[in-house]
């Protein structure tokens, strides 16, 4: 009997330590839709209808919406970043490889509403986020600039830092703006990075 019950018990634990995450990846990404269409300020039960979940859970994860705005933030710039290497491994050519991660970036540019009033003024949650950003896109961007460069053998006039600035500065507006192409400006700035001299 000892037995039969310990054999029971086993199969459940993955499945407790599993649900959590997957949960809270569920939460995130409906919580991202709605931040496009509706942006930061929808009402949190909006987010849990889109997540199939009760308003409760989404207070459980997240008490305050600053900390479930931030969350969504720092889940987007995750999938950013994973979305470089496997660009780079999928895309037949580096150049396409970066010109779709590029495009990627000016969406999550575009989309992310209202992130600053969210967090209530809170200056130095700001710049944890802004440190967090630059430390995991910037390399990636880095990455995928020298990749597309190798075949002629050239280094970017600009370094990858000034590159993600650049396409940061092209995007503000393009949210409120539906005549301001944001993406066909960045691509020409991709353009001209990689139309360098060889070394």
């Amino acid at each position: 009997m000892a037995k039969g019950e310990s054999d029971q018990s086993h199969p459940a634990r993955p499945q407790q330590v599993g649900r959590p995450r997957r949960s809270q990846k569920a939460l995130l990404d409906a919580a991202a839709e709605v931040f496009v269409t509706s942006g930061v300020d929808a009402p949190v039960r909006e987010v849990a209808a889109k997540a199939g979940v009760g308003v409760g859970t989404i207070y459980r994860h997240f008490p305050t919406r600053p900390e479930l705005v931030v969350a969504v933030y720092r889940h987007q710039v995750e999938a950013c970043a994973e979305a470089g290497p496997r660009l780079l491994a999928e895309s037949p050519t580096p150049e396409a490889a970066l010109r779709a991660w590029v495009a990627l970036f000016v969406e999550f540019l575009v989309t992310k509403h209202g992130l600053a009033g969210a967090l209530h003024g809170d200056s130095t949650g700001s710049d944890a986020l802004h440190t967090y950003f630059v430390s995991r896109l910037v390399p990636v961007c880095g990455d995928l600039l020298e990749a597309a460069l190798e075949p002629v053998d050239a280094t970017p006039a600009v370094d990858a830092y000034n590159v993600l600035k650049g396409i940061g500065n092209l995007c503000i507006g393009a949210a409120s703006d539906t005549k301001y192409d944001a993406d066909a400006l960045v691509q020409l700035l991709i353009s001209g990075v990689l139309s360098c001299e060889p070394r």
